[in-house]
């Protein structure tokens, strides 16, 4: 019966109670129609439906279940019940001997209390772990060896057993490396914070794959930069400095504000206009009267042209004779056997040079070593210096310097300066980590609409 209909009908049994609804007719007549209810939906079940009884049921087996680890109905006579046939005989202790006496005999330890309430109580037995049964392809597994089976027992070999049988064994076959205990007092010291790291996972990737590991090359152990990545700052950035190095840093930085101020002079000289380009009166008026006066002279001198100089000279080569077809090869032998009689002369006169060339040898190679080394120096250098990773230029922040009347003097006095943020943002560029980047522009798509509130309206 429902809560609300018993209660219902215990007030209206009570004299003292008066009655919310009239009762003329059978209207204070309780209504014996059943309450219609649509439960073809969940949520109608959980309202209108009774299961306090199911769950007394259920909470009756749970409790069955932690304190006798089943239910009681299934449990046994013996298990339940037992017979108490009075207090149990004294067995007659045998005497001891004289040592036990003098020692004393200790009682039986006893857990403590606190030991007794952390222990499990539940005598229901743990769940089983399904996970721990299964493997992957179990069932695909089972049928190859079925099959196989049945193959092996009709005397059928497979292309996969031929295969192994004819494959030649390889004779040095990697072992599969067994791990050492951590507490083996034996093993092998390691040093964690070694700069050369033991390489102690190859055994263990031997052991679990079978198969070496493969070489990593050297040129991805190199870094992009040889920048550290936290720069330590001159002595003259200290807190409270020595006076010639805190100059020595204020003359730093007055040669990078210097830089910036030619750099900036040599845009703005290059944009500058020159006042010999411009314009003047007279070149204003030549503008202005451009094609508007027919130049004659100009005409006259295109119709000359025209005329007189249409047609050129054409200059026609005259034939040699043989004669001088003959005096000119006389002459190119003459030529060549001069050229031939320098050469050899200059070869004979090289054999009392050979001092002044061996030391002219020695100067071209101590210039090419001279050069070699320089490049090498320059390409240690380039490798400090930030690499054009994107279509911006890497911009490095400015110098935090205080100048000598804004030393503290104490760490209490001290002032921050700069942004520990921003200088990690800054390093990473310079360690070409990530690409130079500049912060990323909000463009508002729709306009902002301004409307004047009527409190504002009345005070103006």
């Amino acid at each position: 019966m429902a809560p609300s209909r018993k209660l219902r009908r215990v007030v209206n049994s009570q004299p003292g109670f008066l009655k919310l609804k009239s009762t003329s007719g059978d209207a204070g007549l309780p209504s014996n129609r059943r309450k219609r209810l649509n439960k073809n939906k969940k949520k109608s079940w959980n309202k209108h439906s009774d299961i306090n009884d199911v769950d007394e049921y259920l909470q009756d087996i749970r409790h069955q279940e932690r304190t006798t680890g089943g239910l009681l109905s299934e449990k046994s006579d013996e298990s339940l019940f037992f017979l108490d046939a009075g207090p149990p005989k004294k067995v007659p202790q045998l005497a001891q001997p004289v040592e036990e006496e003098k020692t004393g005999r200790r009682k039986a330890s006893r857990p403590l209390r606190i030991d007794l309430i952390l222990q499990h109580d539940s005598l229901v037995p743990p769940p089983k772990d399904v996970l721990a049964y299964q493997r992957p392809n179990a069932k695909k597994l089972r049928r190859i060896a079925q099959k196989g089976e049945k193959l092996a027992a009709r005397g059928v070999v497979t292309k996969r057993q031929k295969r192994m049988l004819y494959t030649p064994q390889v004779k040095g076959t990697a072992k599969k490396a067994e791990t050492e205990a951590n507490n083996n007092p034996k093993r092998e010291f390691y040093d964690i914070w070694e700069h050369d790291a033991k390489n102690a996972s190859d055994s263990w990737y031997l052991q679990q794959t079978g198969k070496s590991r493969v070489k990593r090359p050297e040129r991805l152990n190199e870094k992009p930069s040889v920048v550290p990545a936290v720069e330590v700052i001159a002595a003259g950035g200290s807190y409270n400095p020595d006076f010639f190095s805190h100059q020595a840093l204020l003359q730093v930085a007055h040669d990078v504000e210097v830089k910036k101020k030619k750099e900036e002079d040599k845009i703005v000289k290059r944009l500058a206009v020159n006042k010999e380009h411009y314009p003047t009166e007279e070149t204003i008026f030549q503008e202005e009267v451009e094609g508007l006066v027919e130049e004659e002279n100009e005409d006259d001198d295109d119709a000359n042209e025209e005329e007189g100089g249409a047609v050129g000279n054409i200059v026609v080569a005259a034939k040699k004779t043989e004669k001088q077809r003959r005096k000119e090869r006389v002459e190119k032998i003459k030529e060549q056997r001069r050229f031939a009689n320098r050469e050899k002369t200059d070869k004979q006169q090289q054999l009392f040079q050979l001092r002044s060339i061996k030391s002219s040898i020695k100067q071209l190679e101590q210039d090419a070593e001279a050069n070699h080394e320089k490049r090498k120096a320059d390409q240690e250098a380039q490798k400090a210096l930030p690499r054009r990773l994107g279509k911006l230029k890497f911009e490095a922040q400015d110098m935090e310097v205080q100048l000598s009347d804004e030393l503290a003097g104490s760490l209490r006095q001290l002032k921050p300066e700069g942004s520990v943020l921003k200088d990690r943002f800054k390093s990473l560029q310079k360690r070409n980590l990530i690409e130079p980047r500049d912060r990323a522009k909000f463009k508002r798509r729709l306009k902002v609409k301004y409307q004047e509130k009527r409190a504002f309206r009345e005070i103006t």
